[in-house]
């Protein structure tokens, strides 16, 4: 009851974000209660491009919740101390990218009553039931978990002994939502863009990127605005993660662009030709692919230097690089991009329409309330403690 009620106490500054975040969400909802009247028509999708701006903010918001494995596995696994006062936090982090993750696949199936097909007639050999399956099991676990270890951290003693299972278990569960997300579009023979074998390696190594590159941005609001110290060390140690895994992401978008190229394989080099350089005149992605190029680079080269990866403003501003040019490349570039052209050689550009971003925008909201909240929960569990402690 009392974490319940540390939500609900809070600064002008708090009632305001608060207050735009419901903004956003109603006006969300009134749109997607537009396109439940008139269906999907309303978005920018065609016979040709099926998916858009939801399945491509999925995608992305998928690796943003297996990240965090990033920080349990070093803090249960390894006794690493410097991700304790974090953990709980990527944790929350995770809770609120699947619940993300499971609103945008709920507003792009069209009807709600879909969904339930899902659980009404399962098809085990349906990779769509196993992304199910993984996607609500890791909300489940993470959710317990972080409840779980923050009473135990609110009533100073330690986590019970039946939850350490349950944490190793969450590791691998992490790995398996992307791997199996990866499966969803490696696995159509139609789309050449995802034909490859390192599809899930690279889903994963961005998400290892992506994912702790936003939790760093999350601590560092938080320092600034508790004036806690408590952050610097963690956040450090996940600057050295998110620069490892955007190497990695990097080198591996090189090797996809080797293979294609240089075996000049048409139906490999359509797409990538569409995303950097546009084809027969549409060049609608190009900019967006550019950008993010730009980004990945000028990241890597403050993540790269130590001297800079130290100082925690550029530290925010690299994060923030990393986090912008791995939504555009896999929020809307690697999921759009597979459809132009299409098998039987159609280029039909896509572009969301109004109602679609500020539906996606809507979720998003959602999901920034949820992390607000639970953000404010676990400070004030610290603080309380703290306090405590003192006394």
């Amino acid at each position: 009851m009392f974490m319940l009620e540390k939500a609900m106490a809070g600064s002008r500054r708090y009632w305001l974000w608060i207050f735009c975040l419901l903004a956003v969400i109603g006006t969300g909802l009134v749109c997607y209660l537009r396109q439940l009247d008139h269906g999907l028509g309303i978005t920018g999708l065609s016979r040709d491009v099926t998916w858009g701006l939801y399945i491509a903010q999925f995608t992305f918001l998928v690796g943003v919740a297996a990240s965090a494995v990033m920080v349990v596995l070093p803090y249960y696994l390894h006794n690493a101390k410097a991700f304790a006062k974090v953990t709980i936090l990527g944790e929350f982090l995770a809770v609120s990218a699947v619940t993300m993750c499971m609103l945008f696949i709920f507003v792009d199936m069209g009807q709600p009553a879909r969904v339930l097909n899902v659980l009404l007639y399962p098809t085990p050999h349906s990779i769509m039931f196993w992304d199910m399956v993984s996607l609500g099991g890791y909300l489940v676990l993470n959710a317990v978990i972080a409840l779980v270890t923050l009473r135990a951290e609110r009533e100073e003693v330690p986590p019970p002994g039946w939850i350490k299972p349950v944490i190793l278990i969450s590791i691998p569960w992490a790995v398996s939502i992307h791997t199996v997300t990866a499966f969803l579009y490696n696995g159509l023979p139609g789309r050449s863009l995802w034909l490859t074998a390192i599809l899930a390696p690279r889903f994963l190594a961005s998400a290892f990127a992506s994912g702790p590159a936003l939790l760093i941005l999350l601590c560092l609001l938080l320092a600034k605005v508790t004036r806690s110290p408590l952050f610097r060390e963690p956040v450090q140690k996940l600057g050295v993660i998110v620069t490892y895994a955007m190497s990695i992401s990097v080198f591996f978008v090189l090797l996809e662009l080797f293979t294609a190229f240089y075996s000049q394989i048409p139906e490999h080099t359509e797409s990538l030709r569409y995303m950097f350089a546009g084809l027969d005149g549409h060049t609608r992605l190009v900019p967006w692919m550019w950008t993010s190029n730009a980004l990945a680079l000028g990241a890597l080269a403050l993540l790269l230097v130590p001297r800079y990866r130290h100082n925690d403003s550029l530290l925010a501003i690299a994060s923030g690089m990393v986090f912008f040019s791995l939504w555009i490349d896999k929020g809307i570039g690697l999921i759009v991009a597979a459809f132009v052209p299409s098998p039987l050689g159609a280029i039909t550009e896509y572009s969301p329409s109004l109602a679609e971003a500020l539906i996606s925008l809507g979720v998003w909201a959602f999901g920034l309330l949820i992390l607000t909240v639970l953000s404010k929960i676990v400070l004030a569990v610290r603080a309380r403690s703290l306090m405590e402690a003192v006394k």
